[in-house]
């Protein structure tokens, strides 16, 4: 496992056109130093890097000795497998991830409705409870600051409360703040979670083989 933030572009800035670095360079370069130590299967947890714009770039550079287990992919699996009733859900995660479409385009090959945030509540609570240097997660994470807490419990009931069956975490980072099994009547599905399970599933694949 590598975890070098500090080299990768922010993928949100990417996206919204405020930098013209493709962040998906340097994921590239650091799942070929993965390769390079043995790696035969990787998964990114990072959701906004699997817009296409990124996600592309990174799949030309991956040998086909090499398993990318996409994690959007992964999670549109596992509902369709664990949780077939579910037609409706939301996400929370960057805004990246909102405007580049990432889930409604795999969760419409499952007939799955994704409810969006309103625009100011995306930006205002969920955005902002991820990259506030002053309360967000990626500034402090352990603890995460109770307004981070706050804002995103309320975010996850608003989609709720609109009709989603189930709020995906679609952020690395939120599950720190959010750890519960439902909000109302909303079932949560941590991504991250998802992609760890279908990375340990295709190891063993690889291990029944040898």
């Amino acid at each position: 496992m590598l975890s070098v933030p500090h080299k990768i572009i922010d993928r949100t800035k990417y996206l919204l056109g405020e930098t013209d670095i493709n962040p998906g360079i340097a994921i590239s370069e650091i799942i070929a130093s993965l390769i390079a130590s043995g790696s035969s299967i990787t998964g990114i947890p990072c959701n906004t890097a699997h817009a296409k714009s990124i996600l592309k770039l990174i799949e030309k550079s991956i040998p086909e000795s090499c398993i990318l287990v996409n994690l959007i992919e992964e999670v549109g699996l596992y509902i369709s497998e664990k949780h077939p009733e579910i037609t409706s859900l939301g996400v929370l995660g960057t805004t990246g991830t909102i405007l580049a479409k990432v889930y409604p385009e795999v969760l419409a090959k499952y007939n799955i409705e994704v409810i969006q945030q309103s625009d100011d509540i995306q930006e205002l609570f969920v955005h902002q409870s991820i990259y506030d240097t002053s309360y967000g997660i990626k500034a402090f994470s352990n603890p995460v600051n109770q307004k981070a807490k706050e804002n995103l419990s309320m975010a996850a009931t608003y989609i709720s409360r609109k009709g989603a069956q189930a709020v995906i975490l679609g952020c690395t980072e939120i599950p720190l703040a959010i750890q519960y099994e439902k909000i109302e009547e909303s079932l949560i599905i941590d991504a991250t979670t998802v992609l760890a399970r279908a990375l340990i599933r295709e190891s063993k694949k690889i291990e029944f083989i040898a």
